[in-house]
């Protein structure tokens, strides 16, 4: 006989206005069971995990808690029913204390402290200020209050699409932990090599219904694609280049013995027009530090950069965008003006360059974003607020408006963070694009395979420092995972 599910949804729909996100959308899991819900962005899954979870009323359809018909009116009624979620956005409050958001969650201190150090981070300071803290961190704490709960049912959001891989893993054995012991789960992620590692099964949206349910074997990914998108995925991605291939002469961005606070100690870097330069880490390393410097988020303590030759030192973002430099953070939600239009947000960096009273040039500005949004594909049906757009379309919107600006040198923190094999197809071409009409491109990635996919090569930095600097063609995962954890190193930067 088979065993009743701990949560059967079915028929479930939810229209946003003239837009509609769940039409019939339809899933089931049982006590043990890790179930990969997948879809492409903008199919519908965060917006069905929020309808679970009681932030949002559906329109339509059941949704059954050990048989019984519930309709969660709450995320407090859904955690009193042990369905708890981690979201795709951390959801402490960035003003509060770590202490205080426990405190407003009603989260017990000693299972909490538990399971953070479970998951990696042995030190935590509660009475740190929560948006002090970096994102990979932010993620781990949200999994350790939702395990803290004890769910039923535990629900994950790309909970590991801001995590350097050492984190990665913990957070795969704790999940595959809770399993074993009777919890279930739904695990939301577009890494094929999570899923096969974690799941029994995936249940795939498209276009806001649920198309169907596959096991978890060898060779599924191609079928998981198909269902996802509806046709087979052709890849674009461009070949790395070698060395000879790559433009010579002066360096757009030249970085000598940066230093930054405790972790970042001494990063020495070029990076020249036509080339993409990624930059692998694990958690902690510097990389965040580096990147505050180079958007002008915080001055170095120690070292030189130098833009195009000249010597630079910012003080302040505007420094580093007047610079040429412009930034696409791993955080969506700090870039973007959530309760504003699309065409606002890509048009953001051209309004702010006006130095002068005067009439705006509305056409020309018009003309720009519209070339970005055909560009990039983002999809603009619900364009009068960004937040309700796809993880995937906003992050296509905070690179869309460096676009509409023009690219010198080109920041990326983990862009592709969430995002779908469609849309992560669209990204990497485009910057190869950028990098050949003579953009510098410097790309941190979290997922290693990236460093192939769209970079020409890489430098690694550990405890602070550039270890080791790898061709993208000589880069695998093997190498640039001993040298992230320090265990091969060559000198000299890059």
């Amino acid at each position: 006989m088979t065993p009743q599910p701990v949560l059967d949804a079915s028929g479930v729909a939810k229209r946003f206005g003239a837009v509609t996100a769940l039409s019939d959308a339809a899933l089931t899991v049982h006590a043990g069971e890790v179930v990969a819900l997948m879809g492409a962005n903008g199919a519908g899954k965060s917006t069905f995990v929020k309808i679970l979870t009681g932030a949002l009323k559906r329109d339509a359809g059941t949704v059954r808690i050990d048989g019984t018909d519930s309709t969660i009116s709450s995320p407090a009624a859904a955690r009193r029913a042990g369905i708890v979620p981690v979201y795709q956005e951390p959801a402490l409050i960035p003003d509060l204390t770590v202490r205080d958001n426990l405190r407003l969650g009603d989260t017990p201190v000693d299972p909490f402290l538990h399971w953070t150090r479970e998951l990696g981070i042995e030190s935590l300071d509660l009475s740190e200020t929560a948006g002090r803290l970096p994102l990979a961190t932010l993620r781990i704490l949200d999994l350790a209050r939702a395990l803290a709960a004890e769910p039923k049912v535990l629900m994950l959001d790309e909970m590991t699409a801001a995590l350097p891989t050492n984190l990665v893993e913990r957070v795969l054995k704790t999940v595959r932990y809770q399993a074993d012991n009777g919890i279930a789960v739904i695990y939301i992620s577009h890494r094929f090599t999570e899923i096969a590692q974690l799941c029994d099964r995936a249940s795939v949206l498209r276009d806001g219904h649920t198309v169907g349910d596959v096991p978890i074997e060898p060779g599924v990914e191609d079928r998981i694609v198909e269902m996802m998108l509806g046709t087979a995925l052709t890849s674009s991605e461009p070949a790395p280049r070698g060395a000879e291939a790559r433009p010579a002469g002066k360096p757009r961005l030249r970085a000598r013995g940066l230093a930054a606070g405790t972790a970042l100690e001494d990063v020495s870097f070029d990076l020249h027009p036509g080339e993409v330069l990624g930059v692998v880490a694990l958690e902690g390393q510097g990389q965040d530090e580096l990147f505050d410097i180079l958007a002008g988020f915080r001055p170095a303590d120690r070292g030189t950069l130098e833009v195009d030759g000249a010597p630079r030192r910012f003080r302040h973002p505007a420094d580093a965008i007047a610079a040429g430099l412009t930034y696409v953070p791993g955080d969506r939600a700090h870039a973007l003006l959530a309760g504003r239009s699309v065409r606002e947000n890509i048009a953001l960096p051209l309004t702010a360059r006006m130095g002068r009273w005067g009439p705006i040039g509305m056409r020309a500005e018009a003309e720009k974003v519209a070339a970005a949004i055909e560009r990039l594909q983002i999809d603009t049906r619900a364009q009068g607020e960004v937040q309700r757009l796809s993880g995937g379309n906003q992050q296509k919107v905070t690179i869309g408006r460096w676009l509409a600006k023009g690219v010198e040198t080109l920041l990326l923190f983990d862009p592709t963070r969430g995002i779908d094999v469609r849309t992560k197809g669209q990204i990497y071409p485009l910057v190869r694009e950028l990098a050949d009409q003579g953009a510098a491109v410097l790309f941190y990635t979290s997922e290693l395979e990236e460093v192939r996919r769209a970079c020409d090569r890489a430098v690694v930095i550990f405890k602070g420092r550039v270890v080791e600097v790898i061709e993208a063609a000589e880069a695998t995962d093997e190498r640039l995972m001993r040298a992230a954890y320090g265990l091969q190193t060559s000198e000299g930067a890059a």
